[in-house]
């Protein structure tokens, strides 16, 4: 009888000490950390849905942050751009196979490229499939209406880091050419928290 209280009371320790979130959030692991995101299925339900599916599905082992933006002349805590990540570089046949997902756009949605905001990148409206960024200090000219893409939709922005935000600065500092890492930045994994 004594085992089973101890075995409901450790049960109960652990039930309660996992965080319970409104929205899902997501773990994504690299070799210099972990970035926790909230991603945010009510104002971006196409978006945060299809991107779910592939972390569902595997997509992001061994993916990667290939691409980064930042301003040179700063390397601050105050720099501003982006990273940009996902299967591109690792698995292009996988990304070729994906139907794009359609835009939902930061005038439908009514987010905004914020620092810490993730979103999907796109090359045409609906296009977008797994690579996504995460902004680095403002970054609002991403914004439908803005002149962030030719076409004035922008992009489809679906979350925020909700705590890692170091992480995603000490990505951005890596070693760059042009707008590409020297080095890519491996993501282990994402996962669902």
């Amino acid at each position: 009888m004594k085992k089973l209280f101890v075995i409901i009371i450790c049960i109960a320790a652990v039930s309660c000490s996992q965080k319970k979130y409104k929205n899902p959030h997501i773990i994504i692991n690299t070799r210099l950390g972990d970035i926790e995101v909230e991603l945010f299925p009510d104002q971006a339900p196409k978006t945060t849905a299809a991107f779910l599916s592939y972390i569902d599905s595997g997509f992001y082992k061994n993916s990667s942050f290939y691409r980064v933006l930042k301003t040179e002349d700063f390397p601050t805590p105050t720099n501003t751009g982006i990273i940009q990540g996902g299967i591109w570089q690792t698995n292009p046949q996988k990304k070729e196979t994906l139907q794009g997902i359609e835009l939902e756009s930061t005038k439908q949605t009514g987010l905004s490229h914020q620092s810490g905001t993730i979103s999907l990148a796109r090359t045409t409206p609906s296009s977008a499939t797994t690579e996504f960024f995460i902004c680095i200090g403002d970054q609002s000219p991403l914004d439908a209406g803005r002149r962030g893409t030719p076409d004035g939709l922008g992009f489809a922005a679906f979350g925020k880091v909700f705590s890692g935000m170091d992480v995603v600065r000490k990505i951005q500092a890596q070693k760059s050419s042009g707008d590409h890492f020297d080095e890519k930045i491996v993501i282990n994994n994402i996962t669902r928290l």
